[in-house]
């Protein structure tokens, strides 16, 4: 297929999908800018033009009502690549009634099962309805599997044990994986930064639970390769280094909030950050020796 025949194949898609979610409680174009560019390319790009750069995504939003619970949402996020339907979707399903092993497990069905059935083909909806009709038995998995509640005292809770996460991506593009690591960050109360570009580095610190619901939402996403290259754990309420003794989890973070951080970008593609300024951000904030850690030299 050419460049002109995928982009008409997903602007089609698009199209149905509007038809079938019109609520926007259902279906949401979350860059209708992206969209618009689509449809132009479509309707006056020769055969041999490259699409534009900036692509489709949106969120699916759907309710099911099963025998171990009522009317449980499952959001499904969907960003097109340019080959797309000769290459799989970026496609996330997040649901909130399941635990975070059944929800690495269905996102893992879920592609194994698109490989398998769909590739060459359109699938968004085919996603939709496979979770529809699979998303109970996870859900009666997350159930069956949840521990026990138990009695503890405040030192043995996981809000006790502070934790900050350095990953590395081979490179973070996608306006979707971006807009992600953004929100989910938010709604966890972790704080760091994210910089995108080739390579992409990602640091989130908070309460540990947190810290890694984060990492299992983001390692099952589409990547070349990802990794946590460096983790720091801190037992709260025990003497630190200077004999002092550590009262509060937000006393040991080193960033205010989240924030998408770019260092002067260059390089055709813009996808190049200044590594010299991430060392100075990093030292800012005291913590430049995890640039060695990154990329295997020292910054100045």
């Amino acid at each position: 297929m050419s460049y002109t025949e995928w982009a008409e194949s997903q602007l089609a898609e698009v199209e149905l999908l509007t038809s079938m979610f019109p609520g926007q409680d259902e279906l949401e174009l979350t860059d209708q800018l992206a969209l618009a560019e689509l449809r132009s390319y479509v309707e006056n790009s020769a055969s041999g033009e490259k699409p534009p750069p900036s692509r489709p995504q949106f969120f699916i939003k759907q309710r099911l009502d099963s025998s171990v619970t009522n009317e449980t949402e499952f959001i499904l996020t969907c960003a097109y690549p340019s080959e797309y339907p000769s290459v799989l979707p970026d496609i996330t399903v997040r649901c909130s009634a399941l635990s975070r092993a059944q929800q690495t497990e269905i996102q893992t069905d879920l592609n194994k099962y698109l490989m398998k059935n769909c590739l060459g083909d359109l699938c968004v909806l085919a996603a939709v309805d496979w979770v529809k009709e699979n998303l109970e038995h996870f859900i009666k998995k997350s159930l069956s599997t949840a521990p026990a509640p138990k009695l503890e005292s405040a030192s043995q809770t996981t809000q006790d044990v502070f934790s900050r996460l350095w990953i590395y991506s081979h490179h973070i593009y996608n306006k979707s994986k971006r807009k992600n690591i953004l929100e989910w960050s938010k709604e966890l109360g972790l704080s760091g930064f994210s910089m995108p570009g080739k390579p992409g580095v990602v640091c989130v610190e908070g309460p540990q639970s947190a810290c890694e619901e984060f990492w299992s939402r983001v390692k099952v996403l589409t990547w070349k390769k990802i990794m946590i290259r460096h983790r720091e754990d801190i037992t709260l309420n025990r003497q630190g280094d200077d004999s002092n003794t550590v009262e509060s989890l937000d006393s040991l973070r080193k960033f205010t909030g989240f924030e998408e951080a770019m260092f002067d970008p260059h390089g055709n593609r813009g996808n190049h950050m200044d590594l010299g300024q991430l060392y100075q951000f990093l030292n800012e904030k005291g913590c430049c020796d995890v640039f060695q850690i990154y990329f295997g030299i020292e910054g100045r």
